[in-house]
């Protein structure tokens, strides 16, 4: 069937169906790729513009904030003269007061200025720092900051950059300044004149500002202009003085703030510019359109990537298509697959006639296996719930006897107290012993069953031993087979501290630990060899309990010695008048308990036997922290194979 179905795959109509499907798939691809790949190289190619734009005007905006830092710095130092120094004093009298002023002031900013000088109004020099001699007829009254400062008395005058040429150190150095001068009043004689304060600023620190933007190597670049269009730092600064290069500075200057576009000697560019406070300078920036394109390597590697991606996509989505054509056989499999897994879907049935023929043949198969699954998983589970009934009935009836007689006992000798705890806690006992049918109990009934026949034969045996009782109460909530710890408890007296000369001590410890209830019943009692020990656990009814020998659980009671002894006076003188060595294990035994943990929680969980001779012996029971509810009681009593995936565990 499968060739026949393969060679009516490889007949020309269907290979033309499929080559046009494909065909049309990929010219629709092939279109949706390129459009998308033109739209994302427009997209990204506007937004690294536009980026470029905003992170040159927040370069401009601190750049323009670093200026006005320092201008604002040297109109500081303009004041502190002037109001401090200048007009605090009389030139003739207190003119060493006022060199002093000076000097401080100067030291103190010596990083950003060349010289501080005041002049009259008739240009002749007042005092000056540092002190130095000025050169012959320098031309004061002719000098551009002094003129700016008599012209507009209320304002300060910044100058553009300039050789200064006032005084003479003697070492024929020339420095570039900015002059800052203002009109100020001065006392001379304790007459009020009229005169000019000039602070020369150091050009350099501008200049090196102005450098450490200039570094983006991209083609743009920053100038500095003062109102008039006039360069107050350029790049190009010494070929435009000379006339070799030229500069739109005029139309910068008369601009506002903001980002414009302009042609500027054939070439396409955006200028950016920005007012620096009370100078009136221009900051601008220059971005050549050429720059925007300087960084578009990196997206035209990411709209490559892009490319190969899309033809994966369009490989991928072409395989898809040719896979659509045999669907049939596909979902057909798929759901086969699933069966196997173990899941129950229904088996496709579709496609062409055979196809479908054998859908139907495997959906039957299915149904009879799964059938006869059913089947055989209710006889399991019916085999082991019998088998769990009859260990749970073999709980020897002679504890109750041996009780009851103790009651009758200690009723007859008017111990009523005694009597009547003892039997609240064999009515106790057996409540939950009974537990309305059920095998799942809680872990806290089951430790309230052990605590109960605990009291019980601590009374029987006149308190020979003690107990001692230490449980997380994390474990209280969780499932467990009922009737587990008794037997355990029973071989640790029997067989453990009772008839010691000392007193015994019997512990029950329960803990939770990686997802599991961990009991452990240990006592200091006689113990046994280690070969002993690990032979307890086999299926050998000869083997129950703690004693090396074999013999009915509880024929020395039936036969009457351990229990007239009790009734005569004590559990030692009961053992001494039986006449039987302890060597009687549990009606019960640990085969017993170990089976029963293994038939309703699996065989990875049941019962650990630890003894060494004559220091004691500990039983640990260990079974899945599953959580005590409804759901999960009767799940683990409808039987182990059915319920034991579908519980839902503590922690």
């Amino acid at each position: 069937m499968r060739n026949k179905y393969f060679k009516f795959l490889k007949k020309p109509e269907l290979r033309g169906i499929q080559s046009t499907i494909m065909i049309v798939f990929s010219v629709i691809s092939f279109s949706i790729l390129l459009i998308l790949g033109v739209v994302m190289y427009l997209s990204f190619t506007a937004s690294a513009r536009q980026e470029l734009i905003s992170g040159t005007q927040k370069l401009i905006e601190q750049a323009g904030e670093n200026l006005e830092d320092y201008l604002v710095s040297m109109r500081r130092v303009s004041d502190s003269i002037y109001y401090n120094v200048i007009k605090e004093n009389d030139f003739t009298r207190e003119n060493q007061k006022i060199q002093q002023g000076m000097n401080l002031l100067y030291a103190a900013n010596r990083e950003n200025l060349r010289s501080i000088a005041v002049y009259n109004e008739y240009g002749s020099l007042m005092a000056a720092e540092p002190v130095v001699l000025q050169k012959e007829d320098p031309n004061i009254t002719r000098q551009g900051w002094y003129e700016n400062a008599r012209e507009e008395v209320e304002n300060m005058h910044f100058s553009t950059p300039h050789i200064q040429n006032l005084f003479d150190d003697g070492a024929l150095r020339y420095y570039w300044v900015i002059s800052l001068s203002r009109m100020v009043e001065l006392t001379d004689h304790g007459v009020p004149r009229w005169g000019v304060l000039l602070v020369d600023m150091d050009y350099s620190g501008i200049e090196r500002m102005m450098k450490q933007i200039n570094e983006a190597g991209n083609g743009q670049y920053f100038y500095l202009c003062d109102g008039s269009g006039q360069i107050i730092y350029h790049t190009r600064q010494i070929q435009i003085s000379n006339g070799i290069g030229s500069e739109s500075s005029r139309q910068a200057a008369a601009c506002k703030d903001g980002v414009y576009d302009e042609y500027f000697e054939g070439e396409r560019r955006k200028v950016i510019v920005n007012t620096i406070s009370y100078t009136g300078w221009k900051l601008v920036g220059v971005i050549p359109y050429s720059a925007f394109t300087y960084g578009m390597f990196n997206i035209r590697h990411f709209f490559s990537i892009f490319m190969i991606f899309m033809a994966m996509m369009l490989v991928f989505v072409n395989r898809v298509v040719s896979v659509r054509i045999s669907s049939p056989i596909l979902k057909l499999n798929a759901s086969v697959a699933e069966y196997e897994a173990g899941e129950t879907p229904e088996i496709y049935i579709g496609g062409s006639q055979e196809i479908r023929h054998l859908g139907y043949s495997i959906q039957t198969s299915y149904e009879q296996i799964d059938k006869l699954m059913k089947e055989i998983v209710l006889e399991q589970n019916e085999r082991r719930k019998s088998e769990l009934d009859a260990l749970q009935s073999q709980i020897n009836p002679h504890f109750l006897y041996n009780t009851l007689d103790s009651i009758i006992w200690m009723v007859e000798d008017e111990r009523n107290e005694e009597a009547s705890f003892m039997i609240s806690e064999l009515a106790r006992l057996f409540r939950i012993s009974l537990s309305k049918g059920r095998t799942i109990i809680r872990v806290k009934d089951e430790l309230q069953h052990a605590k109960s026949y605990m009291n019980i034969q601590k009374i029987r045996y006149k308190n020979a031993f003690s107990v001692e009782f230490d449980l997380e109460p994390a474990i209280d909530s969780c499932c467990t087979v009922k009737l587990i710890l008794q037997p355990i408890l029973e071989n640790a007296i029997n067989y453990g501290v009772a008839g010691m000369e000392d007193a015994g001590e019997i512990r029950v410890t329960g803990r939770l630990s990686e997802g599991m209830v961990i009991l452990t019943v240990s006592d200091n009692g006689m113990g046994m060899t280690r070969e002993t020990a690990d032979s307890l656990l086999t299926d050998n009814s000869k083997k129950q309990g703690y004693g090396p020998d074999s013999g009915a659980a509880e024929e020395g009671m039936a036969d009457g010695g351990a229990e007239e002894g009790m009734a005569d006076g004590g559990a030692e003188e009961g053992m001494a008048g039986s006449g039987k060595k302890r060597q009687h294990g549990s009606g019960v035994g640990l085969v017993n308990v170990n089976k029963r943990i293994q038939i309703l929680f699996g065989k990875e969980y049941g019962l650990k036997v630890v003894s060494e001779l004559d220091e004691g012996t500990k039983v640990s029971i260990c079974i899945p922290a599953v959580a005590f509810t409804e759901e999960n009681r009767k799940i683990l009593e409808k039987g182990y194979l059915l319920g034991r995936e579908e519980l839902r565990h503590e922690g």
